[in-house]
């Protein structure tokens, strides 16, 4: 049996109608045009029965599109953490019709680079350029030549791409909240950061924002955060190291901790103290780190929406591409939800 791919005027002689006829029914413009029900349905009726697939080079030729976007990133393509965003856009797109370009430049402006110019060259109809952990990056002028968004990121000088990021700032005012619902207003320490908002790691969007939030609320409830230490690498042995130094010095009643690894080293440090969660320390964290649901007790925290951040990369990259987006340079916010479990109780309980 030949493996000839199947063209458009085969199914036309199958359909026994032109070539230009077969191309406007498979283009959904027959009605458009007043070609009649019985000549649509043999038309369609015979593709099927070949299994025609449109030539895309073709199409895109005569649309002047190519139904390819491009998903540029630093190091998200291989990190297990954020896999959800790759996954949130690839379902986007395939929900569209349309394929993902991958490619990672491992922070290499040379890389970043040379890969922007290959998607370009591949004439992909927008690109989405994604970051690891939310923070500015300096938007590279190669990215111009298609519509494009910014994934995780925000530009360091103005631009008018839009930016897709996980809504920090409220995630920041969940967390305090989970402490105030369980009647915790003192004794309440930060890990990571603060208490102030210069108190923060170099470059970290996602500290300043989660703080501005937690200040806020504890800031209408009257309630003052009684300390906070800063950690350069959110890892867990900034936390284990933070928390022991805390312990020389107080005995928190809460812990806020930035995120789910120094929260990590909380836990060790707490259960070195004898201190046990949430019975005496309650621990509030964010991320939703696969290893938040594995720590006994599991880990309060407020998830990064991942794939929500992928999927919605996509949903404005086509706005941009239709040219009916938002404001140039606007900021799409994705909600980050509180996973409630197990590691937040009432003081004293």
């Amino acid at each position: 049996m030949s493996s000839r791919r199947v063209t458009l005027a085969d199914v036309a002689q199958a359909a026994g109608v032109s070539r230009t006829t077969a191309s406007l029914v498979l283009s959904g413009r027959g009605r458009e045009l007043r070609i009649s029900r019985d000549v649509e349905q043999r038309v369609l009726s015979a593709a099927e029965e070949l299994r025609y697939r449109p030539n895309a080079v073709s199409v895109g030729l005569r649309t002047g599109t190519t139904r390819t976007i491009g998903f540029v990133s630093d190091t998200v393509a291989t990190s297990r953490l954020a896999g959800d965003m790759i996954k949130g856009a690839l379902e986007a797109a395939r929900e569209r019709g349309v394929m993902l370009f991958i490619g990672e430049t491992e922070g290499e402006p040379d890389l970043e680079s040379g890969l922007l110019h290959a998607m370009q060259d591949r004439q992909v109809d927008g690109i989405i350029l994604a970051a690891m952990y939310t923070r500015t990056i300096k938007v590279p002028k190669d990215i111009a030549a298609a519509p494009a968004v910014l994934l995780n990121a925000l530009p360091k000088q103005p631009s008018p791409l839009p930016s897709i990021l996980p809504d920090e700032v409220e995630a920041g005012r969940a967390a305090a909240r989970v402490l105030l619902d369980a009647g915790h207003r003192d004794g309440v320490h930060l890990i990571g950061a603060g208490p102030g908002l210069r108190d923060v790691p170099p470059d970290s969007v996602a500290a300043v924002e989660r703080l501005v939030g937690i200040r806020e609320v504890f800031g209408a409830a009257g309630v003052r955060i009684a300390g906070g230490r800063v950690c350069r690498d959110w890892q867990p042995e900034g936390g284990l190291a933070a928390t022991r130094a805390l312990l020389e010095t107080a005995r928190p009643r809460a812990l806020i901790c930035l995120n789910d690894r120094l929260a990590f080293g909380a836990y060790q440090a707490l259960d070195d103290a004898g201190l046990s969660v949430p019975a005496d320390v309650s621990v509030v964290s964010f991320d939703d780190h696969p290893l938040a649901s594995w720590m006994r007790p599991k880990l309060t925290t407020v998830a990064l929406p991942h794939y929500e951040l992928g999927r919605k990369a996509v949903d404005v990259l086509f706005a941009e591409m239709g040219r009916d987006g938002g404001r140039p340079g606007e900021v799409h916010r994705v909600p980050m939800p509180v996973r409630h479990r197990e590691s937040v109780a009432p003081p004293g309980a």
